[in-house]
């Protein structure tokens, strides 16, 4: 009997349809017109733009991120075993571009961290490859991001952040949402898609059955497929799917599930996911020598220069980028509109490490991933360009601003998100001199400093937010993919509540903190 064992769900879309779940039809089911909203207004999946997701699962230490290392409060005694060393603090008053130390005798031989240029931020040496798009003003580091009455619950504050509903018992995600909203999924059955062993929160609704896919590698119908076997399984799926039966309740939406299976594997077989595919490299000699890196380091040959010292990221790092650049190659081929992954490990309590160590591994493929996804979608533009792409990241909580008793930190407030593509209005574009955000005395709140100031804003040991993540990511969904004010007020509640201040600078009425509204990301 014909199966795919790689494709998984949160749930088969009714319990009439249980029978054939072992089929994985639902994963590719697109919504019948009978349960789709159509499209009435906004241009979302219309204008060519999209959305790539990494939820960094655990929650980053943002502190030792974008370092505030002009914040008389941040030294080596708040973090003993974690400190990142610095340069003397008047090097890191120089403003303009982020240094991007280059021909050393190892990719992160730079010990110190990186001048950001906008006079009172550092940045971890690991994330350096964060430089070129930041100079290019093509990336945005938005620091002191939360939401009100922040969770530090693992499980309820990711939920908060995929579902767009702070302290809500919504598990329906924010871009399940964004997708049902603009009426795409009536005609698109991988409108959205993540890779990842799971269905995320943000990708889950009653009303859709949106597509994860744990390994594209073995989606098909077969394990180990054939080219025979292939089209004989093919032609009976299109055979079934011939058959008339009565109007019964599904019916529809069980002929569609068919016809998008038979399409989707079709698609999908014309992308190369396998290691041989994968030969997307640098358009430059990227760090030491002369060599022209992968993009996608899923080997140690192609990680880097190959070497140890020219690894540009750890070897733990490769089933991360097998997923990234999985949903790279599925926005770049398809009709998706948006695709995702995440990545583990960020729930630092024990030995999180300092300038080498477990955290600054994370902090080189953050670094490395958005330095791969410019250059592959600039060079390898099809249907989507990275002007017309936006990667955003997601983390559910920051860290503590002091160190724990294990050498780690704990669960916190406010964090930190990245924003990346060409049309990120970074550094150099509309009148930025930075594009660090709510890290330095000069923000719209500035960061205060000092053993009361920002970094102990709440309970004394929490970083303070000064911007909702709803009002990034709500920016992203209007302003980039074009959903209407109408839509997002559905798609992000929050945004019909002007008390929240979610669009404006204001206090927030739900917890009377001073917040930034929308920072203008595109």
């Amino acid at each position: 009997m014909p199966y795919i064992n790689t494709i998984t769900r949160r749930q088969f879309l009714r319990n009439s349809l249980r029978a054939g779940a072992g089929l994985g039809i639902a994963a590719l089911c697109r919504v019948p017109p009978f349960a789709c909203r159509a499209l009435a207004e906004g241009n979302i999946g219309l204008n060519g733009k999209k959305l790539l997701f990494i939820f960094l699962r655990g929650a980053n230490d943002a502190l030792n991120s974008c370092l505030p290392v002009k914040d008389t409060a941040f030294t080596s005694t708040l973090r003993p075993n974690i400190w990142i060393p610095q340069d003397v603090p008047s090097y890191y008053d120089t403003l303009g571009a982020c240094e991007f130390p280059t021909g050393l005798a190892s990719t992160f031989a730079h010990t110190n961290a990186l001048r950001v240029g906008n006079g009172f931020a550092g940045l971890h040496p690991s994330l350096k490859f964060l430089a070129p798009a930041y100079n290019a003003g093509e990336l945005l580091m938005i620091h002191r991001v939360g939401y009100p009455n922040q969770s530090r619950s693992h499980f309820d504050s990711q939920a908060y952040w995929e579902s767009g509903e702070p302290n809500s018992a919504s598990r329906e995600g924010i871009f399940y949402r964004t997708l049902v909203e603009s009426g795409v999924l009536a005609a698109n059955p991988i409108a959205g898609v993540s890779i990842q062993s799971a269905l995320p929160t943000i990708f889950k609704g009653s009303g859709a059955a949106l597509t994860n896919i744990s390994d594209p590698t073995r989606y098909d119908l077969l394990g180990t497929p054939t080219p025979n076997a292939d089209n004989k399984l093919s032609n009976a799926i299109l055979n079934a799917n011939q058959a008339q039966f009565a109007n019964k309740r599904s019916r529809e939406l069980l002929q569609l599930s068919y016809q998008n299976l038979s399409s989707t594997l079709d698609l999908f077989a014309t992308i190369n996911f396998d290691e041989t595919g994968n030969t997307f490299a640098d358009d430059v000699a990227t760090d030491i020598g002369a060599a022209h890196y992968n993009l996608f380091p899923t080997t140690n040959a192609k990680n880097g220069d190959g070497t140890t010292a020219g690894y540009v990221v750890d070897t733990g790092a490769y089933s991360f980028f097998e997923q990234l650049k999985a949903a790279a190659l599925i926005l770049n081929n398809t009709d998706a509109v948006i695709a995702g992954t995440e990545m583990g490990g960020f729930d630092t309590h024990d030995n999180q490490g300092g300038i080498t160590g477990d955290h600054a591994n994370l902090q080189s493929r953050i670094g490395w991933a958005m330095y791969a996804l410019r250059k592959y979608f600039q060079l390898n533009a099809n249907k989507v360009s990275w002007n017309n792409l936006v990667v955003v990241t997601l983390t559910e909580f920051g860290r503590t601003s002091a160190q724990n008793g294990n050498a780690g930190t704990d669960h916190a407030e406010a964090g930190l998100m990245w924003v990346a593509g060409g049309g990120v209005k970074g550094y150099g574009k509309a009148g930025r001199t930075s594009g660090v955000l709510n890290c330095g005395t000069s923000d719209s709140i500035p960061w205060t400093v000092g053993p009361s100031g920002s970094m102990f804003g709440v309970a004394g040991r929490y970083l303070q937010r000064t911007t909702d993540y709803r009002s990034v990511l709500g920016e992203v969904i209007r302003e980039h993919l074009g959903a209407t004010q109408n839509q997002l007020n559905s798609i992000i509640p929050g945004y019909a509540d002007s008390g929240e201040h979610l669009q404006s600078a204001g206090v927030s009425s739900v917890d009377s903190t001073q917040v930034t509204g929308e920072v203008d990301v595109v």
